[in-house]
Order: structure tokens, then C-alpha cells, then sequence
């Protein structure tokens, strides 16, 4: 059964805002918002998950302060930064989605972003910086997911997870006002292997019925796991102690969530491979994915960002100004 929707808003309303996010026209309403769903659904900090239903069910009750705060912080100037709906695909927490609507009408392409943390760490808040206020401002839709992380699910799983994420996204596209079969997966460094091993080995749409076709592009943000056999013989103990955990030492398994080994068709048409210049570990594993992908006819390049590291690579996507932002810009525009 898919899961219900969490208007985003209202979570944030009842969670409350930092002092620096709130202004003042809007703090009488966020209050009024506040009193109205402790009053509906009261308080258990310790029962989210049914305070949070209880959300969806009274959202027509709140007052009209709180409507009108709410409607100020979806269509005002900060709405973008602001998912329209959190939704969950599964029935773990960690199956979750952000959603951002884009801006204007019509049906918009798709991007899904995957974060980072070696597998076993890190949230889809590591989107909620510029990269959703950038892209659904220039009319693309954007979702940011999280998945079940290690050592309590497997990468398998994980690689599953985002292909679940998907297949609920598609089958709210009418809702959401997004094209189905026009979508590009963004992941950064972990989250862009697990990008990379969607959009090649078939089994895991397959899974979740979703077409290959549908996914039309994929940005890479400095991954370094591409081939992750060869990238734990070459990188050290700081690779073995983040890759092992993950990866295991089964050298079948390893190639087996390898997406060097899936660069035969089919995949994504379409792929971009950022990469930090200096850091010779994603230097050398985007470039070699992209000669493989280019080997079985897709469209792939491999590009590196001066004057950047690891983290600011993702941290400052959606920046004006920005070199890697321009490049994935230039990407999707002729991708999607």
C-alpha cells in the first residue's frame, strides 16, 4: 500500500524554525500553527509517527492565521528551499522522500538526488541548501531521498531503496506535476555510486517496475566507487575502513555492485562525472566509468572542478556563479 503524504510544511510548522529562518510577519501565524496542531494532535515527541498522521487528517482544521502562514511560506520567496511534501516509500523511517515542486506550470522533468556518508551515514537534508530553490527554479521538479543505511540494510538494499523511491514518484507524477519517463538521478559520492549502479544494472528498476528508459540522465558528484574492487586494493586503510563495512571481502560481491561491470547496455543515455581536480581517486574511477559508458554508446563526460573539495562540490551546487553548477546546468538542458 503507498504510504500517505506529510505535507512538509506543517512538519516544519510543528517543529518549529531556527530564530535566523523565521521573520517576523510570519512568527504570529507559525504560533497560531503550532497551538492549532497541539491542540488537534497534541504533543508526544516520543510518538512522532502518530502525531504526524494525525497532521494529515486535521490539516483542513488549522485557522485561518495558520492558512495564510503557511500559503506565505509555499508560494513566498523562500518556498523553494521548503519541500512541498515529505512522503515515505516503505514502511522503514529511513524510506523517506523530500519533495520540491517546480516552480511555474506545466509537467516538469525530474531530478532525484541521493546524499553521501560512505553508506552508513548521512540524510536527504543535505539537499535542502541551494539545490532545490536552484532547480525548481529553472523548471525542473527535485526530490531528495533517504534510504536504509548500513550495517542495518545492505548496499543491495540501499540500491533497491532508490529504485523504490522512484517507481513512488512516477506513480505520483499526475499529482506532482512530473514527467514519468524524463528523469535524471543525481547521487554524491556514496549516494553517486549507488546513482551510477541504478542506472546500469537493470535488475533494481526492474524490481520496482520501473522502465531503464525512464531515467534519461545522471549526474555524478565525485564519487571514487565506481569499480570498488580496484578502489579498495589502491586506497588505503581509510578506504578499507569505510568501503568494508559495505562492501565486504567477497571479490564477486564487489563486482557484482560494481557499476564498471554493468557499463555494457543497458543504461541511462546520458551521464556527467564531476569530479574535484587534484583528488586522483574520483579523477581516475569517474573517467574510467565514462569510457566505458561511452564504449557501450551512451553519452558520457567526465569533468573536473578547480578550486573545490569533496564536500563543497555538493555543498555549493545550485550557487550562482558556481563552475560545477553551470556544467550541470548545461547537462540537463540538453539531457532532459
Amino acid at each position: 500500500m503507498r504510504a500517505k503524504l506529510i505535507p512538509g510544511v506543517l512538519a516544519l510548522a510543528l517543529a518549529g524554525m531556527t530564530a535566523e529562518a523565521q521573520q517576523r510577519p510570519r512568527m504570529d501565524g507559525l504560533m497560531a500553527c503550532r497551538a492549532d496542531m497541539e491542540a488537534l494532535c497534541g504533543s508526544d515527541k516520543a510518538d512522532k509517527p502518530k502525531v504526524r498522521q494525525c497532521i494529515v487528517e486535521n490539516r483542513d482544521r488549522v485557522s485561518e492565521d495558520c492558512k495564510r502562514a503557511l500559503d506565505a511560506m509555499r508560494n513566498g520567496p523562500g518556498a523553494g528551499a521548503m519541500p512541498t511534501v515529505t512522503v515515505s516509500y516503505g514502511n522503514d523511517a529511513r524510506q523517506a522522500i523530500d519533495f520540491y515542486r517546480a516552480r511555474g506550470t506545466g509537467t516538469a522533468p525530474l531530478i532525484v538526488f541521493i546524499h553521501g556518508g560512505a553508506w552508513s551515514m548521512g540524510d536527504k537534508r543535505q539537499a535542502s541548501g541551494r539545490k532545490p530553490g536552484h532547480f525548481t527554479g529553472t523548471g525542473y521538479a527535485f526530490a531528495s531521498i533517504n534510504y536504509r543505511l548500513v550495517p542495518q540494510a545492505t548496499v543491495e538494499q540501499q540500491a533497491a531503496d532508490v529504485a523504490s523511491a522512484i517507481d513512488m514518484l512516477r506513480f505520483r507524477a499526475e499529482e506532482y506535476g512530473i514527467d514519468p519517463n524524463r528523469i535524471a538521478l543525481m547521487g554524491h559520492s556514496a549516494g553517486a555510486h549507488l546513482a551510477a549502479l541504478v542506472a546500469t544494472d537493470p535488475q533494481y528498476l526492474k524490481a520496482a517496475d520501473v522502465p531503464m528508459g525512464a531515467v534519461k540522465a545522471v549526474v555524478l558528484l565525485d564519487g571514487a566507487g565506481y569499480d570498488v574492487a580496484a578502489h579498495m586494493k589502491s586506497g588505503g586503510p581509510v578506504v578499507q575502513k569505510l568501503y568494508g563495512p559495505a562492501f565486504g571481502d567477497d571479490p564477486k560481491r564487489q563486482a557484482a555492485l560494481s557499476p564498471m561491470s554493468h557499463a555494457a547496455v543497458p543504461n541511462a543515455a546520458s551521464w556527467l562525472a564531476l569530479y574535484v581536480e587534484g583528488r586522483d581517486a574520483s579523477l581516475g574511477q569517474s573517467r574510467a566509468l565514462v569510457q566505458a559508458l561511452e564504449k557501450a554508446g551512451a553519452k558520457a563526460r567526465a569533468v573536473g572542478v578547480p578550486d573545490s573539495s569533496h564536500s563543497e562540490l555538493n555543498q555549493n551546487l545550485g550557487m550562482a556563479g558556481d563552475a560545477a553548477t553551470a556544467e550541470v546546468d548545461a547537462f540537463l538542458k540538453t539531457a532532459l
